[in-house]
């Protein structure tokens, strides 16, 4: 694969990645956040579904070969369940019936190994465009706060707060379900992407920092603690 210079889109994306090459997703990951998106890393079909399913994807990229769960079950089992998030499956396996089976399984464009970084670039971006008819929020808003997620810019009552990527992504988050309760488990799946506790303070640390950020000087609370539960963020106690 060769790694060609790109200018930052403006059409920010969030996209994931299933891949169980370490070497191979890194240099994806990377060169997809310099394009100027989101990008999120599964290592297996099981995990990688487990994502595509229960968060917010513009487009996914995943390997037909997977352990745990193969890239078209993964992508079949999404179609299933009534989840249209486009997807390109990255394969070594290019000979036309191998395309027709993978398409035939529910994906939407099919890119054999080797590839050029440019054209996945160009083939996931026309698969974000087109989004498969799935309307994907791109801003949210509680009360006077703002969070837009194309130019990850958020704002208290007009003016500018600056957060850390994942300051930014745990508001994201709680804005996204706002008037739920997000529990602590919740938080570290789909903003740390654990799947156990770390036993740490790590959820507490960045609570109080976003919290320090958004309700500083700024208005009534709008982010709060649910005893023995989790976080929920609305306006009013």
């Amino acid at each position: 694969m060769a790694l060609s210079a790109q200018s930052a889109t403006s059409n920010c994306m969030r996209i994931l990645i299933i891949e169980d090459d370490r070497e191979a997703a890194a240099y994806l990951v990377k060169a997809l956040k310099e394009a100027g998106h989101i990008a999120d890393h599964a290592a297996d079909g099981t995990s990688g579904f487990h994502m595509a399913d229960t968060r917010d994807y513009d487009v996914i990229v995943v390997d037909r070969m997977l352990p745990e769960r193969d890239g078209l079950s993964v992508i079949s089992g999404l179609r299933e369940k009534g989840n249209g998030t486009p997807a390109l499956i990255l394969s070594a396996l290019g000979q036309v019936d191998d395309r027709v089976t993978g398409l035939r399984a529910g994906g939407d464009d099919y890119l054999a190994k080797p590839y050029a970084f440019s054209e996945l670039l160009a083939r996931v971006e026309v698969l974000g465009r087109r989004r498969g008819g799935r309307d994907v929020e791109t801003s949210y808003k509680v009360g006077d706060l703002d969070l837009d997620r194309l130019s990850h810019e958020v704002k208290r009552a007009g003016k500018p707060i600056v957060l850390q990527p994942r300051e930014f992504r745990l508001l994201e988050y709680l804005m996204k379900n706002a008037g739920q309760v997000v529990t602590r488990t919740m938080l570290l799946e789909n903003v740390w992407d654990y799947h156990f506790d770390p036993q740490t303070n790590v959820i507490d640390v960045h609570i109080s920092r976003l919290r320090s950020k958004i309700e500083r000087d700024v208005g009534p609370p709008l982010l709060h603690t649910v005893r023995g539960s989790g976080y929920i963020m609305r306006v009013g106690e």
